[in-house]
């Protein structure tokens, strides 16, 4: 099976120069990096924390920094300084290796999933989804696992518009759904 880079380069590129005519190969869109956070806003015990970012350090393949708060926010009873969540930047084989995993294992073990919408795109191309349960990958054991977490999934791409970004996911074989 093709890994997402070969996809990228045999399949996506010739078919985006095709669609948008596309004079010169080097300004078709590609993904740019890939950013995975898991926000961990009410988690106060530190071994919940630390068995947070060991499993997105094993889910990402890359040691999660922890993001510090920018205000305080009394309501949700923050303070400058105070962990709020992790964040994991991803580019190059990594991210590829991510996004293989991201779409041929994980999206379709996600509980009712019907496809991505393309509403998650923005208008710049960029698509970002939330995944319910970090154990639909296939790094987590189920017997291993105490608690749950959510994470985020943004895809940065060099697109354009919205619907190169569509076309770019769609031709790497993402499950985008109309």
């Amino acid at each position: 099976m093709a890994t997402m880079r070969e996809r990228y380069q045999k399949n996506a590129v010739p078919e985006l120069i095709k669609e948008f005519g596309i004079t010169n190969i080097l300004a078709a869109p590609k993904i740019r990096k890939v950013v995975v956070n898991v926000g961990t806003g009410r988690i106060r015990d530190p071994k919940q924390l630390e068995t947070i970012e060991k499993s997105l350090a094993a889910i990402t393949g890359q040691k999660p920094i922890e993001r510090k708060a920018k205000k305080a926010i009394a309501s949700f009873k923050t303070r400058i300084g105070m962990g709020v969540g992790y964040s994991v930047t991803l580019r190059g084989k990594r991210m590829y290796d991510f996004l293989d995993r991201l779409v041929g294992a994980a999206l379709p073990r996600t509980r009712d999933f019907k496809g991505i919408p393309e509403s998650s795109f923005d208008k710049d191309g960029n698509l970002t989804i939330g995944v319910k349960e970090h154990i639909v990958f296939p790094e987590m054991i189920g017997e291993d696992v105490r608690f749950l977490f959510g994470l985020e999934v943004t895809i940065v791409t060099t697109a354009k518009t919205k619907k190169e970004g569509i076309m770019l996911l769609k031709h790497l074989g993402f499950p985008i759904q109309r």
